[in-house]
């Protein structure tokens, strides 16, 4: 049998549309009708209907239509489905012929014309041979058409038309060539998917009313054609619910057929065709679980349905292709809008179908092994008279015969001789190959990298059979890595082992030896006979000889592999390879070995104190050796790393194979990581060593050092009085004292601000060496390398630092002591350059709060000032600081709007505050009219100059702007004042005076009202009218006589 019998047939798996054919369109010579054709052809969006268009000859043959039966009741079927039945419906039967015919309505010679056209049409009707198909006429007109009712010529001649070619009205169509063909096309097509659907529908009662001729004895396979047929044509209809339906009916009735040898394969292969039908439909209705639910059961029906045991490997191909096709259809979904899963994915189904190929494979192996002499039967017995079989799933050599009995036992021996012998010209591995591929693919696409992994070890596996060993080798060392990582041992090895039979047989060198140790490690979970036989072809291969063949490879690849092994001992050429062994090559195997330290730069291979001499070295498997290198590093190497930037091993000798194993950085092993966790598992103690060795699985990588300065041997102390005030110059004193046994030269200061810290604090923070004047901006943040001379053993230095910090906060201040001394390290003298830091954190804060506020004559509290008129400026200072500090002097600096009433001198020189402590200033100014000043007037600034108590004489004053706050002034416009005595005698006259000032520039009429008190007497006028004149200043007298005793 040809080895694609098992896939579907074309017309089982395309989407079943409506067949029309189109007739009497010359679309070759004809430009119109060629644009008609591809306007039916072109663009065919999805939201046009279902149609296939095919363009025939007007007196093309259609198949025959059988005779109508009358009767089933001597009927006997011959199988379910006819192997050219769906093709038949799907591209030769049309449900709807259309003629298509040039005429216009105002053709001169109408009568001619209309006979023709009639004669064209009776021919379709004839090549129809009495089927249901529809006939249908269009009239490609030059012209379009008026509105139905005003044109009443072609209302006749249309009638009259219909009559000619006994068509109803509803069959005739008119087709106007214009600009807009397409949308005349259109409403066409829609008109003749009516036509067709009605087709369909006609087609499902004929086929339903055969039913109640059948009977369930005799006529089982007809009730599964006729279901299947109904479901069909329901399709054709794109009523899919309907087919859905009838394909479910028809599927379970394909399982109550009675199953023998003789028709198994023809059940199987209708089930798999009408389970392919519903899961297709399933996910066409966005019902995937359905599907799904469906594929299952059709499995679990048909899995023990195997038939002959001589052509089980049939099974198993057909079970593979269930699977595959499953998968496809569920791919196909998935690319339309269906979400998929990690545990329910594509993937699965290809998977199950390429271990069902796997199985075929095995079975083929098994019972198609025939002997060289055993010839293919001739005649062919899998060919027929016309090249197909007549029913799906049957044999060629016994088509139509339902009998359980085979009349020919002889012949179904050669068919199966037949098949068997076919079947061993398949290529089993390339099937199974892409069902991997693509379920690798899912795999990839749904993130289950185990799975894939798994899944490309088979294809490896695969490629090797088929004898593609570089394909294979590139597949198993792609997920090596993989497994090795998460210590799947076992996997490994097996792994492995196919990779080193791919190797051998490619005669690679370096993937043979590469292999090769790694099977040798102890990660490795091969017996001892199998890593000896392996240890022998690697020695065999370093000493330039060819190895033995690796056990169970194909005889005629052993042949081809060992000629090229022949040749590759003989082929002159670097025999050194490099092979990088960075975490799979535990060393466990007696080799002899050359060992030697490459320092990188010429220059420093002398700087290697002690280095074991070249040569050679034994390793004993199991025994840990321990090599020493020591180095001296130099003073500029200082903040360097020393590493380990890769361990060579060289294999071998120079006059066979040398084979150098690199491990980049420190080195590594695989399996230690794996079995220091099963050794912390167990209650087994290790043994005792001796103290030249070590346990192999304590060892700690460590790939590079840091080199560091020497260890200083001095002290470095620092001595301030935090915290430091703002803009103070801050004194912090630096002692260094010498610990050393020799003199220390060169000792350099670097202090200040440690870098690294906010941009804002090196822009407000500096540093000076000199306490008597004033840091400004010039002044850095750190000093660097301050010189400060030698120092003998024992001796120590002060070194006074003034710092200004400009704003508040924490701030981390570093102290950085270097220096040179003359040192003795393995009998070499070097200069050795050491250093030492301190850092400090010193917080800042204000030295004091300062609080004003403005306050009348009679100092009550004002938010707003008069202009002209005197008030108050209160300042309060309170000490913040937790030491004692001295205002030297304060001074109030006004703004040009503010005037002094008084003289303006400190009342609080001198002063010393003490933590807590405040001291209060009060000045009396005066505001001229300034109009109206939105944020009211600058008042000016109070300048305080203080130091510490404690500070020393030739430490500057610090001297404190503070910015006044504005001030709202307000024009008013008359000002009262009372001239009052200071003091009054009892029963004497008090003479009390106002002064009255008009303010503005206009004259103000006052009303003046005295209100006396119960104390005194009052003479004079106590209300008195007078107008007051423009910036003038009136006086009113007024006499009282107090009445009581005081």
């Amino acid at each position: 049998m040809s080895p694609t019998q098992w896939d579907f047939p074309v017309e089982l798996c395309c989407r079943p549309m409506a067949f029309v054919t189109l007739t009497g369109l010359d679309v070759v010579y004809n430009a119109v009708h060629r644009a008609v054709w591809d306007a039916f052809c072109a663009n065919r969006r999805a939201d046009r209907v279902p149609i296939s268009f095919k363009v025939l000859p007007g007196d093309h043959e259609y198949p025959k239509c059988r005779p109508k039966r009358t009767s089933y009741e001597w009927y006997i079927p011959k199988g379910i489905l006819k192997t050219g039945w769906m093709n038949k419906h799907l591209n030769l039967v049309p449900a709807l012929v259309v003629v298509f015919y040039e005429l216009d309505w105002d053709e001169p010679q109408w009568k001619e014309k209309q006979s023709e056209c009639a004669t064209r049409v009776e021919i379709v009707r004839q090549s129809l041979q009495g089927r249901n198909t529809k006939v249908a006429v269009v009239l490609i007109q030059k012209k379009t058409p008026l509105p139905p009712g005003e044109d009443v010529t072609a209302s006749e001649r249309a009638a009259a038309l219909c009559n000619a070619c006994e068509l109803s009205g509803k069959s005739l169509f008119v087709l106007p060539h214009t600009d807009h063909l397409v949308g005349y096309i259109i409403r066409l097509e829609n008109a003749f998917y009516e036509h067709a659907q009605t087709y369909y529908y006609t087609e499902i009662r004929r086929v339903k009313s055969h039913k109640e001729f059948l009977n369930k004895t005799t006529h089982q396979l007809l009730f599964v054609r006729h279901q299947f047929k109904i479901a069909f044509f329901s399709e054709l209809k794109q009523d899919t619910q309907n087919a859905l339906k009838n394909y479910r009916t028809a599927y379970n009735l394909v399982h109550e057929l009675r199953a023998h040898e003789t028709n198994i394969l023809e059940i199987k292969t209708m089930a798999g065709f009408i389970n392919y039908k519903i899961c297709r439909l399933c996910f066409q209705h966005n019902t995937p679980l359905d599907a799904i639910a469906q594929f299952r059961k059709h499995i679990d029906l048909c899995k023990k349905k195997i038939g002959s045991a001589e052509l089980s490997f049939e099974h198993a191909a057909w079970m593979a292709k269930q699977f595959q096709a499953f998968g496809d259809l569920f791919d196909e979904a998935i690319k339309l809008g269906l979400t998929a899963i990690q545990t329910q994915n594509p993937g699965f189904y290809y998977q199950q179908a390429a271990y069902y190929a796997q199985e075929r494979k095995q079975l083929a192996k098994t019972l198609c092994n025939h002997e060289a002499s055993v010839m293919y039967p001739n005649p062919d017995p899998l060919e027929t008279q016309t090249g197909v079989l007549d029913f799906y799933g049957q044999r060629s050599w016994r088509q139509g015969v339902l009998s359980f009995d085979l009349s020919d036992p002889e012949k179904e021996k050669v068919g199966i001789l037949a098949i068997q012998l076919k079947e061993r010209s398949v290529v089993h591995s390339e099937i199974i190959i892409t069902l991997l591929s693509n379920a690798v693919a899912q795999f990839k696409k749904y993130k289950c990298p185990r799975m894939k992994s798994h899944l490309m070890v088979q294809m490896g596996e695969e490629y090797y059979y088929a004898k593609d060993y570089t394909k294979a080798l590139k597949l198993l060392d792609y997920v090596m890595c993989d497994y090795r990582s998460e210590g799947w041992w076992t996997l490994l090895t097996s792994i492995l082992t196919t990779a080193l039979k791919c190797s051998y047989l490619m005669a690679q060198l370096k993937d043979y030896i590469t292999y090769s140790l790694e099977l040798l490690g102890r990660a490795s979970t091969l017996k001892e006979d199998q890593k000896s036989r392996i240890e022998k072809n690697l020695i065999n291969v370093l000493m330039n000889e060819s190895p033995d063949p690796e056990p169970d490879c194909d005889i005629l690849a052993v042949k081809t592999a060992q000629k090229l092994w022949v040749d590759r001992v003989s082929l002159a050429g670097s025999n050194v390879f490099t092979i990088g062994v960075q975490d799979f090559v535990p060393f466990v195997i007696l080799q002899e070995y050359n060992q030697f330290c490459v320092i990188e730069e010429a220059t420093k291979a002398s700087e290697v104190l002690e280095n074991l001499t070249q040569g050679k070295m034994c390793l004993v498997p199991g025994k840990t050796r321990k090599f020493l290198f020591k180095f001296v590093a130099k003073t500029e190497d200082v903040g360097k790393k020393i590493e380990i930037t890769s361990v060579d091993l060289v294999l071998g000798h120079e006059s066979g194979r040398c084979v150098v194993l690199n491990w980049q950085g420190g080195g590594g092993d695989a399996a230690s990581s794996q079995e220091a966790l099963q050794a912390s598992r167990s209650f087994k103690r290790r043994p005792k060593l001796p103290d030249n060795e070590l346990h192999w699985d304590s060892i700690v990588i460590q790939a590079s050092t840091m080199i560091i300065s020497r260890v200083p041997n001095i002290s470095v102390h620092l001595r301030h009085d935090p915290p430091a005030l703002t803009n103070e110059m801050y004194c912090l004193v630096v002692t260094v004292q010498s610990h050393e046994k020799t003199q220390i030269r060169d000792v350099k200061l670097t202090a200040g601000l440690k870098p690294g810290q906010d941009a804002n604090l090196t822009q407000k923070t500096h540093v000076s060496l000199h306490g008597t004047e004033l840091c400004d901006e010039s002044y850095p943040a750190l000093l660097t390398d301050i010189p400060i001379g030698d120092l003998h053993p024992g001796e120590q230095l002060e070194k006074m630092l003034y710092v200004r910090c400009g704003t508040v906060g924490s701030r981390m201040f570093l102290v950085y002591v270097s220096y040179l001394i003359n040192t003795t390290i393995e009998d070499k003298e070097i200069v050795c350059k050491c250093h030492k830091d301190e850092t400090v954190t010193i917080e800042t804060v204000f030295p004091f709060d300062v609080a004003v506020k403005f306050v009348s004559t009679k100092f009550e509290h004002l938010e707003r000032v008069y202009a002209d008129i005197p008030f108050l400026l209160m300042t309060d200072l309170l000490s913040a600081s937790p030491w004692a500090l001295t205002i030297v002097s304060s001074e109030l600096q006004l703004a040009p709007s503010m005037t002094p009433v008084d003289q303006l001198e400190s009342q609080v020189d001198k002063v010393v505050l003490q933590t807590g402590e405040s001291a209060s200033e009060c000045f009396c100014l005066r505001c001229p009219s300034v109009g109206n000043v939105e944020g009211g007037v600058a008042t000016g600034h109070y300048i305080i100059s203080w130091k510490r108590t404690s500070a020393m004489g030739n430490v500057p004053v610090i001297s404190t702007a503070i910015t006044l706050p504005h001030v709202i002034v307000e024009n008013i416009p008359l000002h009262v004042n009372a001239d009052l005595p200071s003091f009054g005698r009892v029963r004497e006259s008090l003479p009390v005076k106002y002064h009255l000032q008009n303010k503005t520039n206009l004259v103000q009429d006052v009303e003046i009202s005295v209100e006396p008190s119960d104390a005194f007497m009052f003479s004079g006028l106590k209300q008195i009218r007078l107008p007051a004149q423009a910036f003038y200043t009136y006086q009113y007298f007024c006499k009282a006589t107090g009445s009581t005793h005081g």
